[in-house]
Parts: structure tokens; C-alpha cells; sequence
């Protein structure tokens, strides 16, 4: 008896070891995630999260297509969360799998197909150095018909969606347009703007090439990049967001889990923790960005979320498109015209 209970002592030690030896692959945007809320996860469960950085939503479908990488965790959009779900790339979830989901509103849950936690949500705009365009951008016209200043000092965005969102909306058109005269007459736009562009690379990418950073006074981002660019540069105001008057793309990201993990269980139990109302109240609060989480908004201090820059207006959310499955044909179009562009600069 003796001999068998030590024999029960050292395994428990070592499923103990195995168990804090484990580590998360989680592939997601940069500084998108509070490290303070990883190191609590981390010393609560000894489950470490390792980012795996992507730039691009074409970088991750890529990266998340490799078995070889052994993703557990992942940031999709909405219809990202609908296109895995359907491939059973990505874990379904219920309130049983993740009881944080009960504190999401069912317009959201039913945004991420029930194929992931609905994240943070926001729009796409205009960033501006506010040391140098000292005008906030009111209009798409202020990035597609840039001054003369501007030349060569534009980041735009390779994204087959949100590239085409400046055309589509001062064409007064779909940012979902999918047939050839719409796109046709987007692509005159981008050609047309193509000598003031800079760099085709994400901003939060592109401004940490040093060949490049100190060039940049505008860009195609998304609400909460500026936050982002502010830290990088040391220097809290420098970078600002706008929406333009037109509208634009309103997006919504979904927390997933991947259905191929091996190590499903304790990656559900990291999107139950940083779901749950304190967790996400918290990393709202750190990234500056607006939760989806009823309770978790409750929690945030009134000046958070009085500012436009992080919620928006009704009257200006009003005017916004959503994203919807591009299809083939859209997709195939869209690259062919991205891949010209550089031909124009």
C-alpha cells in the first residue's frame, strides 16, 4: 500500500508538471491582448499563452492553414468566425463550453455564428499624426484626394476588404460591391491616390520599420491603432482617429478556439477567463478599446465610454456598413487590383 501510494504522489507530481508546462499558441493582431491579464491566466493556471503576431487577415488564414503550427487560439471577424466554422477549422461554443458567453447580448453571439466570443468590436478610418495634419480628416476625399504634403506620406492597407472601403464609400457604393463596374471605378480611385502612398503594409507593421516610421503622417487603420502607434512612438495624443463623414466598415472580432487543438480544454477555459466581465473589463480598459461584454461595460469609468474615439456616435454608427462573405469572383478581382497598385506609386 505504501509503494502504491507513492506510486499516486508521483504521478499527480508530474500530470502537475505536465499541466504547468503547457502552453497556448495563440495567433492574433499585435497588442491586442493585455499581458497583465496573460500573467494573471498564467500564475492562476501555470498554462502560458504564446502570441503568434500576424498583420493581415490573408497572414492568418495562412498561418491558421498550417497544421504544423499547432494553433489553439485565434482572432477571426465575424466572417472569418462563419467561413471556419463552417470548414470545422474552429470549436463550436455554447454556454456550456464557455459560461462567459451568457454575458454577450444574442446579437452579438449570433455575429460570431456561435463559432466564437464576440471580442472587441469598432470601425475602420483614417489615423492621422496630429503633429503634422493638424486638420482632422473629415472625409474619405482627405486620404483617396490627399494635398499635396501628403505625397509619399500615406499607409494604406493591403486587405482585400478594408482597402476598398475609402472608394466604395465615397462612390457612395457597397463596401461589399462585388461586381466589375463598382470595382472598376474603386480601382480608379486607388490608382489615382497611388503616387501619395508610402508603404501597402499595415500601419501597426510599417511603422516600425525605421525606414519608413518617421514618413508616415496617414493612415487606413482601425479604431484602437491609434493607441497602438501613441505607445510605440512614446508619445500619448500623437496619433489620432477619425470616421469620415461618408461612413464606414463597421467590424465585429470573435475569440476562437480551434477545433484541431490539442489542448482544447484548457484553451476553452482561457476564452471563459478573459470573457468573464472583471477580465474583460480589464483589457477594455488597458487596450482602450470597446468590449462587447454587457457587464464588462458596466464596469468601465464614465469618461471611457463617453469617448467618440472609442465608442462612437449613434448618429455616426448609423451611416456604417457591415462586412458580408465576399464571393469568389469579389475576392479574385479585389487581389488583381491590390497586386497592380505598387505598378502606380
Amino acid at each position: 500500500m505504501r509503494a502504491c501510494g507513492v506510486i499516486v504522489v508521483l504521478t499527480a507530481l508530474l500530470c502537475a508538471s505536465a499541466s504547468r508546462a503547457e502552453t497556448l499558441n495563440l495567433l492574433i493582431w499585435e497588442d491586442y491582448v493585455d499581458q497583465d491579464l496573460i500573467d494573471r491566466w498564467t500564475e492562476k493556471t501555470g498554462v502560458s499563452i504564446r502570441q503568434i503576431n500576424f498583420d493581415s487577415d490573408d497572414a492568418r488564414d495562412e498561418i491558421l492553414a498550417d497544421p504544423g503550427r499547432n494553433i489553439d487560439l485565434v482572432i477571426v471577424d465575424e466572417g472569418g468566425a462563419k467561413l471556419f466554422g463552417r470548414k470545422g477549422i474552429i470549436e463550436k461554443l455554447s454556454d456550456v463550453n464557455v459560461p462567459a458567453l451568457q454575458d454577450y447580448a444574442p446579437e452579438w453571439r449570433k455575429a460570431c455564428a456561435d463559432y466564437g466570443l464576440p471580442y472587441f468590436w469598432g470601425t475602420v478610418g483614417i489615423l492621422y499624426r496630429s503633429d503634422v495634419v493638424t486638420q482632422p480628416p473629415a472625409s474619405w476625399q482627405d486620404m483617396m484626394r490627399p494635398a499635396p504634403a501628403l505625397r509619399k506620406h500615406i499607409a494604406m492597407f493591403d486587405d482585400q476588404s478594408e482597402i476598398f472601403v475609402p472608394p466604395l464609400m465615397l462612390l457612395g457604393a457597397s463596401v461589399n460591391a462585388d461586381d466589375t463596374e463598382t470595382l472598376k471605378a474603386a480601382f480608379g480611385l486607388l490608382k489615382a491616390q497611388a503616387p501619395f502612398v508610402l508603404t501597402y503594409d499595415y500601419v501597426i507593421t510599417s511603422i516600425q520599420d525605421p525606414a519608413l516610421a518617421g514618413d508616415i503622417y496617414l493612415a487606413l487603420g482601425y479604431s484602437g491603432d491609434q493607441h497602438v502607434l501613441n505607445k510605440k512612438a512614446g508619445k500619448a495624443g500623437l496619433w489620432r482617429y477619425s470616421v469620415p463623414k461618408e461612413g464606414t466598415l463597421s467590424w465585429l472580432d470573435c475569440f476562437s478556439v480551434t477545433a484541431g487543438s490539442p489542448r482544447k480544454q484548457q484553451a476553452l477555459a482561457f476564452l471563459n477567463f478573459i470573457g468573464s466581465p472583471e477580465a474583460a473589463a480589464a483589457n477594455a480598459l488597458a487596450l482602450n478599446m470597446p468590449t462587447a461584454s454587457g457587464p464588462a461595460l458596466r464596469l468601465l469609468p464614465d469618461t471611457m465610454r463617453a469617448d467618440p474615439e472609442i465608442y462612437p456616435p449613434t448618429e455616426t454608427m448609423e451611416k456604417n456598413q457591415h462586412p458580408r462573405e465576399l464571393s469568389v469572383r469579389s475576392i479574385e478581382a479585389r487581389r488583381r487590383i491590390i497586386n497592380t497598385l505598387a505598378n502606380f506609386q
